[in-house]
């Protein structure tokens, strides 16, 4: 995409495309000192109070930077780089970081080790690159005083708060309200596919872990739903279109929302997997269709639950695994609680944490 001028007007031009750009769109990012905040990039001014029939009295372009007089008076200094940027409608910073998909054979992903001054340096931008490109990422020897866990997500955004609590402890106790909180093995699956928001991000950070069993395990929901698209499309298409009903229930709460076990954006593409078939009711449909819905729902279960889409490891006291709630699907092993003690601690936090994060560090280290 380019941008180019002719007879004081701005045109950007993409193949063999060419269309005028508003100057009024060009008016409302003045950037001059008189116009942003230097701090926040706030407008010093409101673009509505603004004539939209303002015109271009002179403009030219050299090196890189759009330079236009305004009738109404104002002079501004645009990157055209930066409008071109625009017209992609993506968040270039984390948009542009390719989703790498994987399965069982996944050996060399990057262990990254905590600093106290990690959370402000160029490996912190290094370690989200990494989570947005596997959907998670694990960094050793995190401090295991109790409630660590929590400062850490606060530094890259904030802990997001639940009926479970601000963070919650995974161990196995009498009367739980949720299968985490056994010694049961647990089948891949999402959290929380009942609220709405579903969190985005969940982190577990292992404080203790003495038994031989209690793996981690992780399957990519991208990979795995975009082989059941070009192997079973109508597999796929069924899941993408049918909501099904979530529903958490405890002594204090009753939380429900309806989804499609797979979503997709407006482009049809990739968007979030929800999968937990113990909290799922399936609305009444046509036999025919359930009879296609319940079979979409065992393969995808069949290929979730496969080997060759799992990985497993054990998480060592100080691990932390931060990983994406709406990519990755999570499970453990089964363990003996006789055999000694297993104790991770959890949270969640939210997308704009560590985009946020992400492009501060970006244009910090001019990256």
């Amino acid at each position: 995409m380019k941008i180019e001028l002719s007879n004081n007007k701005v045109f950007y031009k993409n193949g063999t495309s060419s269309e005028e750009i508003h100057p009024f769109w060009l008016r409302e990012r003045a950037n001059g000192e008189k116009h942003l905040d230097k701090g926040t990039q706030q407008r010093l001014f409101d673009p509505t109070s603004l004539d939209v029939e303002v015109q271009i009295k002179e403009a030219q372009i050299k090196d890189q930077i759009l330079e236009i007089n305004f009738n109404d008076g104002v002079n501004s200094k645009l990157d055209i780089n930066l409008i071109a940027q625009e017209f992609s409608k993506k968040d270039i910073a984390v948009h542009s970081i390719e989703k790498i998909k994987w399965d069982s054979s996944l050996k060399s992903i990057k262990d990254f080790e905590f600093k106290d001054d990690l959370f402000e340096s160029e490996e912190m931008y290094n370690i989200l690159v990494s989570f947005y490109k596997y959907g998670f990422v694990i960094i050793k020897k995190v401090p295991t005083e109790d409630n660590y866990l929590v400062k850490f997500a606060n530094s890259i955004g904030s802990v997001r708060r639940t009926n479970f609590g601000e963070h919650f402890n995974v161990k196995s106790k009498p009367n739980p309200n949720d299968l985490a909180y056994t010694s049961l093995p647990l089948a891949p699956h999402t959290d929380n596919p009942y609220r709405n928001p579903v969190p985005c991000i969940q982190i577990l950070h292992c404080i203790t872990n003495e038994v031989k069993g209690g793996f981690s395990t992780l399957v990519d929901g991208f990979t795995v739903t975009e082989i059941l698209k070009k192997d079973n499309p109508e597999f796929y298409d069924i899941l993408t279109k049918v909501k099904v009903r979530f529903k958490f229930i405890d002594k204090d709460v009753v939380l429900e929302d309806w989804s499609e076990l797979i979503k997709l954006d407006e482009d049809n593409q990739f968007k979030q997997v929800r999968f937990s078939p113990r909290l799922d009711y399936v609305p009444i449909l046509e036999k025919k269709d359930l009879d296609l819905y319940y079979k979409a729902r065992k393969k995808i279960s069949d290929l979730y639950n496969s080997k060759k889409y799992r990985i497993e490891f054990k998480l060592q006291p100080g691990d932390l695994l931060m990983m994406d709630n709406h990519r990755l699907l999570h499970g453990r092993t089964e363990f003996d609680v006789n055999e000694g003690n297993r104790f991770l601690q959890g949270c969640y936090i939210e997308f704009d944490s560590t985009e946020g994060k992400l492009r501060h560090l970006k244009r910090k280290y001019n990256l």
